[in-house]
């Protein structure tokens, strides 16, 4: 039975969570270059985690730069069947405040210029992504928030924007007629690319304001986003923490074959060096 290993991408604060024992640091090298930093392996709540700044240590790296595809391989190659992901997030409605934690469970792609799939290079492969989290896993964390009772909703509807800029008060105020909950710039790639690697993605997000859709309120500014993401960290750190020992120790989810009849390419027509990059992430159906 393989060991359990969780990825966890965030913020750097996770350096300083209770419990968290730090055993190395190591540097990935991947076919798409470098992931965000070094990944540091831990123990936490007796469950073996790989750690990744999303960012880079002193967040120099912004949302639209991220290295999406590094990144998920890099915990991929480390064994990687789980991604606890945290993020700050903007509410788009009266019932979530600021400070509150979101579950995801849906999103919206409003980005433009990065890239969401391994897919490419010689290889055809169409994902089946109706569901985009792992629902289990999603669970498991909302009731790792109910235990602790944190405020925090069972479920929402991410907007992954392409930033760095917030959103203009139209582009929240379509949102919100959207259906949308929250507004984001990093989740959504993240989850795409966590799914063609067939690894179980929960994604936490951290409500920091109310973007900008309420007329009458001035608008949202990095103090305040900065103040309440201090208040969530602690939180974040909670819910991992109390998620860890309920994960199950062998999945029973669909994203542990998730690309089992995604790619469509002749195999005999795959490059040579698409094979050897894609081995750990879909080299079985190769």
């Amino acid at each position: 039975m393989a060991e359990r290993v969780v990825g966890v991408i965030g913020g750097s604060g996770f350096y300083q969570m209770p419990g968290f024992k730090k055993s190395r640091e190591v540097s990935i090298k991947t076919p798409f270059g470098k992931p965000s930093d070094k990944i540091t392996i831990g123990n936490l709540a007796g469950v073996k985690i790989a750690f990744l700044p999303r960012h880079g240590r002193g967040h120099f790296i912004l949302p639209g730069e991220i290295n999406y595809r590094a990144n998920i391989w890099a915990l991929k190659k480390l064994g990687a069947q789980f991604i606890i992901s945290s993020a700050a997030c903007g509410s788009l409605s009266e019932n979530i405040h600021p400070g509150e934690i979101v579950i995801i469970d849906q999103f919206i792609d409003r980005t433009k210029h990065r890239v969401d799939t391994f897919m490419g290079n010689g290889v055809v492969g169409h994902l089946v992504f109706a569901d985009p989290v792992c629902q289990n896993l999603a669970q498991i964390l909302f009731d790792a928030t109910d235990r602790l009772r944190i405020p925090a909703h069972r479920a929402g509807t991410y907007v992954c924007i392409e930033g760095p800029s917030f959103s203009t008060r139209a582009e929240s105020h379509l949102y919100r007629e959207w259906k949308a909950d929250v507004v984001g710039m990093t989740n959504l790639t993240e989850a795409k690319l966590a799914r063609e690697a067939e690894i179980c993605y929960g994604a936490i997000a951290l409500c920091t304001d109310y973007d900008c859709w309420r007329d009458a309120c001035e608008s949202v500014t990095m103090e305040e986003v900065l103040k309440v993401m201090r208040r969530n960290i602690q939180n974040c750190w909670e819910i991992i923490q109390a998620a860890l020992p309920l994960l199950p120790k062998n999945r029973a989810c669909a994203c542990q074959s998730a690309m089992k009849n995604a790619i469509i390419t002749d195999p005999k027509k795959i490059p040579a060096k698409t094979r050897k990059d894609l081995e750990i992430i879909v080299g079985k159906y190769l």
